[in-house]
């Protein structure tokens, strides 16, 4: 197994730029590993693929507006900071996007505010300090941390938040969870199938391609996730009642398989904390049935995940159709179900 297993190529003209409106009319490729079958609809026709008994689990984050600017002491030189996770109130793992930010380099927030560079962790990544702390001063100084392959601005923030989203902490939308209407979810449920919510804070490490030649040697990156004793029971009644556990989104996949494995005989179990799981090619899978999910980036560790979930041929076949057939792909594009 290579990284350049994970490559194909995407002509520029299929990276959404926008979501599609309204969300659950967007594409949805569905695949049946059991039959080989594949299926082209549109997201709102999800409900004909669901059973009575199913689950489907998804990843109530919210993202935050994690974009903020600052000039530099002295000079004013100006600066991106993209927060990536919050260490404690006002102490944050920071993306930088600027020259000679050293430890102990001040900043004056543009919008109100200092802050400190503590701590040079390699690379473009730092621990800084936020004077006074940034947290509730985010809504008014900060802005969404849309991807760099996403050129249009949004009409409106919430473009980039599932209709679900609850619990504060991303960097980046589940996007998986972006083709969801409140009436499509209230259709789900009529017709039997539970919604379970589990969180996983999105990272940006989420969309940087994997540079090693062998896949293994990546540096994974962590990601803070929960899930509740109730969910997680939930989760198991529906399976032993022979419902099937769809996870909506690749950071529900992780979350549910890292509970997975914090349990004991595979049963998912209450956890909360962050998780290094990398799932390639050959992992075992105790806790997910059928997975929907967006069309991923290159090189990427979701690309490679969904390669383990469906083989890595079949996902490469998959994504070939997907081209072909005019799919919109990435963060705001048409989604797959993989039965």
């Amino acid at each position: 197994m290579r990284t350049d297993d994970f490559e194909y190529l995407l002509p520029p003209e299929r990276i959404a730029q926008h979501p599609a409106d309204p969300r659950d009319s967007s594409r949805l490729l569905v695949f049946d590993r059991s039959s080989g079958k594949t299926v082209d609809t549109v997201f709102n026709q999800l409900p004909r693929y669901l059973n009575e008994n199913d689950i489907l689990v998804l990843n109530d984050t919210r993202v935050i507006p994690a974009r903020l600017w600052a000039r530099k002491r002295p000079g004013g030189g100006k600066v991106e900071l993209l927060l990536l996770k919050r260490i404690e109130p006002g102490l944050w793992e920071v993306l930088v996007g600027g020259k000679g930010l050293r430890a102990g380099r001040e900043m004056d927030l543009i919008g109100g505010g200092a802050c400190r560079v503590v701590q040079e962790q390699g690379g473009a990544r730092r621990i800084i300090q936020f004077e006074p702390s940034i947290e509730e001063r985010l809504p008014k100084i900060g802005e969404m941390p849309l991807p760099p392959y996403i050129h249009e601005p949004l009409e409106h923030p919430d473009q980039y938040q599932t209709v679900f989203a609850q619990d504060p902490g991303s960097a980046a939308a589940p996007t998986a969870g972006l083709h969801f209407t409140r009436p499509l979810l209230d259709r789900i449920q009529s017709m039997g199938v539970a919604l379970a919510f589990v969180t996983l804070h999105v990272g940006l490490d989420t969309f940087a391609p994997v540079r090693e030649d062998d896949p293994q040697d990546h540096p994974i990156h962590s990601e803070w996730c929960s899930i509740t004793e109730d969910t997680a029971d939930r989760i198991h009644q529906r399976r032993a009642a022979g419902g099937r556990i769809i996870a909506v989104g690749t950071t529900s996949v992780r979350t549910l398989e890292t509970a997975a494995r914090a349990g004991s005989g595979g049963r998912i179990s209450a956890f909360e904390g962050p998780t290094r799981l990398f799932i390639l090619p050959g992992f075992e899978f105790l806790a997910v049935d059928a997975l929907i999910t967006n069309f991923h980036l290159p090189r990427s560790t979701l690309l490679m995940l969904v390669s383990a979930f469906a083989g890595r041929e079949q996902i490469r076949t998959l994504y070939e159709h997907a081209v072909a057939a005019q799919y919109r792909f990435y963060s705001f594009g048409d989604a797959m179900l993989i039965l």
